[in-house]
């Protein structure tokens, strides 16, 4: 029965500063009453094949072998932080955060673990674990992107809203959401590490879905870093803004051409002809008069 007492005081003294103000004035049970519901905003032990997953949850990928080593740590440390769920009834939980945990324990054969159980519904669950996930859990870039995606559409919340709940500047949300634009192909290399969210900032900045596609694959095939990204990026848009130098070339001296055709027309209708050209050869020639005879001469010499 000590021992009980004293494995309730150390997890109730492990919970550290954050989580033990957040729970400040909440009755810890020691066990789950399994005939009835628990009380809310209480901390009990919870048999783990009662707790449901996270149909909320934004991760989702979790290395196998850091789940290894946290189950190892479980194992000689116990759970330091508790899971946080909500109660569906009696014996029925459903993750709201802490799933890393929740795996590890399993693996660690753990048969029950404590749990914050608090009341939420299904937006207050997508909420809590989305915001919950991004601020404790190191995500990859692309999670983050769609955790702030969903909160927007599925929250209802404004960009302005979304900086606010998750601490960031409404520019970092920006640069996050922006890399949901990318293909698939880049997204999923962004996932797995293939890439750095910097080389993703880069390639997002490329025209066309067919250049970007280019220049990730010369990426990953020469490991380029992130700044010889940056500077292939800045050639493109500059060769798009610089014309061609064989083409200049051609124009030029189809400009000339040009000239001597007005050149020409103008001294046959004598008045300035106006003879101009679009880079596909298509235009119009201007022919000037300043009064009704001229009009008549020209369309004589015009065979009209």
């Amino acid at each position: 029965m000590s021992d009980n007492k004293n494995s309730a005081a150390k997890r109730k003294g492990g919970l550290g500063r954050g989580l033990g103000s957040l729970l400040e004035g909440n009755k810890y049970t020691g066990k789950t009453e399994s005939s009835t519901l628990n009380e809310v905003n209480t901390i009990a032990d919870i048999a783990i094949d009662q707790i449901q997953t996270n149909p909320y949850q934004p991760r989702t990928h979790f290395d196998q072998s850091a789940l290894e080593e946290l189950a190892e740590s479980i194992k000689v440390q116990g759970i330091i932080q508790p899971i946080t769920v909500r109660q569906l009834g009696p014996n029925s939980y459903q993750l709201i955060s802490g799933e890393r945990r929740y795996q590890a324990s399993k693996i660690a054969g753990l048969k029950v673990i404590p749990a914050f159980i608090r009341k939420a519904d299904d937006q207050q669950m997508l909420e809590m674990a989305l915001i919950e996930n991004i601020q404790r859990e190191n995500l990859n870039a692309i999670e983050i992107a769609l955790s702030y995606q969903r909160l927007l559409t599925e929250c209802s919340l404004k960009q302005e809203e979304l900086g606010d709940r998750v601490g960031k500047k409404r520019t970092t949300v920006t640069n996050y959401l922006r890399l949901l634009k990318l293909p698939p192909d880049i997204q999923i290399a962004l996932r797995d590490n293939v890439i750095s969210m910097g080389h993703a900032r880069a390639l997002i900045n490329i025209d066309t879905i067919e250049q970007q596609l280019d220049v990730f694959k010369e990426v990953v095939a020469k490991e380029l870093s992130v700044r010889k990204v940056e500077e292939l990026v800045r050639n493109l848009q500059n060769a798009k803004k610089k014309p061609d130098p064989q083409q200049k070339l051609q124009f030029g001296k189809y400009d000339e051409e040009l000239k001597t055709v007005e050149s020409k027309l103008t001294s046959q209708f004598g008045t300035k002809i106006q003879v101009k050209a679009n880079n596909d050869g298509k235009g119009e020639i201007k022919i000037p008069f300043v009064s009704v005879d001229e009009l008549n001469r020209i369309l004589e010499i015009l065979n009209y």
